[in-house]
């Protein structure tokens, strides 16, 4: 066990975690110890210690953190997390020290440049000693003041909620990890982060998202930290919205997928497909997203819109890969993973930004399905085609038990060895999103077939709950199941463009 004394001040950041903020967080996995605990925080703060955000200079971002609270939150053992980080410390570049530091005066002055990522991120620990996570999130990510500000030209805008979802939603996942687990260092980071992200396209979230509502109830979460409760009355099962005026997510994307204007015209340049998609697309994009609906009259409005954000970039990952066999894209992957954590952060939200959270969420979810080519779904397809059980190779026969078919009493839950085998896989990304998938099979697992018959998404009424252990088996076979032998391979990065 790795004995390293550090800073007092940045042990703090990184204390042992708090429980998940509400039911609709992801749980802790059984097989937590003093030992995976003592590995995952000498990671943490070994890392925010001797590490850049970033491990090269082109922006690719250091996932270290990440992996290893996933590790942990699945039950990963002491001895895999810091076999792992050492893995993972390889390729990392070296921490420095900012030129001078950040201040409310110059707050604007330096984003998008990765020099000043530790001034930024000792700027955010500050702010959230002193306000708490709650009123810092509000402030410099959701209110109008750090998103658009009178007199500055438009290149120059702050625009830090678009920094937040950009980068394939790192500085989204990197705060996600900081709330549900009660780490302030990770949510500093993770602020810290979102300004060293560069604007895509100015205006892609527009300046009259943030036009200031009368009161947005943040005292009541301002002053708690990973413990709050979103609704005392609130369930992982919330109930379908009243039908009438809602438009479903679903609903937007049967759009998307056949607006004409839209029509992929074949692989993008690696580098600049998002930009380059943006730029020729935001305005068609965000004129669909806009008209998603999100009525906070409405009881239980935030789970359920949060729910359709999940199941969209689930069905965008699993369905959009299907097409007589699967391909992991490696950018929509990102889209399940980040949608993990909009339980956690909604819950530390006011209302006015939690449905800012989920527009601009969906904004760039949605763009990024066009990055890689629109793929339609076949549902039925898919369906007929996928197992909802693991077939790991080299499995040991087990013997018959009684009354219990045999494939059964092989794989009593398919989830076991998914997550047994991806916490050592060597991919960074594999665990984390098996972990998102294990999850959303347990809130919504038991949605039925016809569920969401009522929305314009073609075929959408073959999908059940099933859907999250079929992606996570096929996502197991498209990336080696290495622990049980194969090789390891890679995720996609040629798109699904037909």
């Amino acid at each position: 066990m790795n004995t390293k004394v550090y800073d007092e001040k940045v042990e703090k950041l990184f204390p042992a975690p708090s429980p998940p903020p509400t039911v609709l967080c992801p749980q802790r996995w059984p097989g937590c110890n003093p030992e995976s605990l003592a590995a995952m925080r000498h990671v943490l703060i070994d890392n925010h210690t001797r590490h850049h955000i970033f491990f090269n200079n082109i922006q690719f971002h250091n996932h270290i953190t990440h992996r290893a609270l996933a590790i942990y939150a699945l039950g990963g053992s002491g001895p895999v997390i810091e076999a792992l980080y050492k893995q993972d410390s390889k390729i990392q570049r070296a921490a420095f020290i900012s030129p001078h530091p950040i201040t409310a005066q110059n707050f604007v002055d330096h984003l998008g440049d990765e020099n000043y990522y530790e001034a930024y991120t000792t700027f955010f620990t500050k702010a959230i000693d002193e306000k708490g996570a709650s009123a810092t999130l509000d402030e410099f990510i959701f209110s109008e003041k750090y998103n658009f500000q009178p007199g500055r030209d438009v290149e120059k805008q702050p625009e830090m909620l678009c920094r937040f979802v950009d980068g394939v939603f790192h500085s989204l996942i990197h705060c996600g990890y900081g709330v549900e687990f009660g780490l302030k260092g990770m949510l500093a980071e993770g602020l810290s982060l979102g300004a060293m992200h560069n604007i895509p396209v100015p205006g892609f979230l527009p300046r009259s998202m943030f036009v200031a509502q009368p009161s947005d109830g943040i005292g009541a979460v301002m002053n708690s930290f990973a413990s709050l409760v979103l609704d005392s009355q609130s369930s992982a099962m919330p109930l379908k919205a009243p039908s009438g005026q809602d438009t479903h997510a679903f609903s937007i994307l049967a759009r998307v997928l056949k607006d004409p204007r839209l029509a992929s015209k074949g692989p993008l340049n690696f580098a600049r497909q998002y930009l380059d998609t943006v730029v020729a697309h935001g305005d068609t994009i965000r004129e669909h997203v806009q008209k998603w609906t999100v009525d906070l009259s409405k009881p239980g409005e935030i789970e359920r819109k949060i729910e359709e954000c999940i199941w969209t970039s689930s069905v965008m990952y699993a369905l959009g890969g299907w097409r007589n066999g699967f391909t992991a894209d490696f950018f929509l992957m990102h889209l399940v993973t980040s949608s993990l954590f909009l339980p956690s952060l909604v819950t530390y939200l006011s209302p006015r930004a939690q449905v800012l959270l989920l527009r601009a969420y969906l904004s760039s979810a949605i763009a990024w399905f066009v990055v890689i080519g629109r793929p339609s779904p076949n549902f039925k397809s898919f369906f007929e085609s996928t197992s909802t059980v693991p077939n790991p190779p080299n499995s040991p026969a087990v013997p018959p038990v009684e009354g219990i078919p045999a494939q059964d009493a092989q794989t009593p839950n398919p989830f076991l060895p998914l997550v047994q085998s991806s916490i050592v896989h060597p991919n960074d990304h594999h665990a984390k999103i098996q972990r998102a998938l294990a999850h959303f099979s347990t809130i919504y697992g038991a949605r039925p077939k016809g569920y969401f018959a009522g929305t314009e998404l073609d075929g959408a009424e073959e999908l059940d709950g099933s859907l999250f252990v079929r992606a996570a088996v096929l996502t197991a076979d498209y990336m080696g199941w290495v622990r049980e032998g194969e090789e390891a391979r890679m995720w996609s990065l040629k798109g699904l463009h037909v």
